[in-house]
């Protein structure tokens, strides 16, 4: 067994399916040895999991956990770009954005639902630059949106 594959098993994670682009673009895109990922939202089976405002609807605990579940969308996408999670050389940067009441200043907090998730799954390889960013709305009425940058081995890429 692969080694962030060992990690997940022993972390209790399971990799959800893969959903298609709700529009017009690709989930991912290679350039030399890295990988962006277009932004994913906390879905499960292709439906939105969470839905309203931070701060609102919701509370920073169900922000927390619906950027877990982003960042475990994520994980899916890399799963299926690269065939092995040991190909993440690490990651670069997350970018995380929050739907949320004019009030709601706890933007860090939601997004280090993903952050804690990749240092969990890759260790120091997970640790990232990133931006917690809060905004009014987000597509689908979803509380959360996380892009990525993603460095790969090169020498082990097989993707599409």
């Amino acid at each position: 067994m692969a080694k962030i594959e060992q990690r997940l098993y022993e972390l209790g994670i399971e990799i959800p399916a893969l959903y298609e682009p709700v529009a017009n673009y690709v989930s991912v895109r290679k350039t030399g040895n890295l990988l962006y990922l277009s932004g994913a939202g906390p879905l499960v089976d292709g439906e939105i999991e969470y839905k309203g405002k931070i701060g609102k609807e919701l509370n920073k605990e169900d922000g927390y956990t619906a950027a877990r579940l982003s960042a475990l969308n994520m994980l899916s996408i890399l799963k299926n770009e690269l065939g092995d999670l040991d190909r993440v050389e690490k990651i670069i940067k997350l970018q995380g954005f929050v739907a949320c009441s004019d009030d709601f200043y706890d933007q860090p907090f939601v997004i280090n639902g993903a952050s804690d998730l990749f240092v969990e799954v890759f260790g120091e390889a997970g640790k990232h630059a990133r931006a917690a960013l809060g905004t009014n709305v987000l597509p689908f009425n979803t509380p959360v949106e996380i892009l990525l940058i993603v460095q790969i081995k090169e020498d082990m890429y097989e993707g599409k």
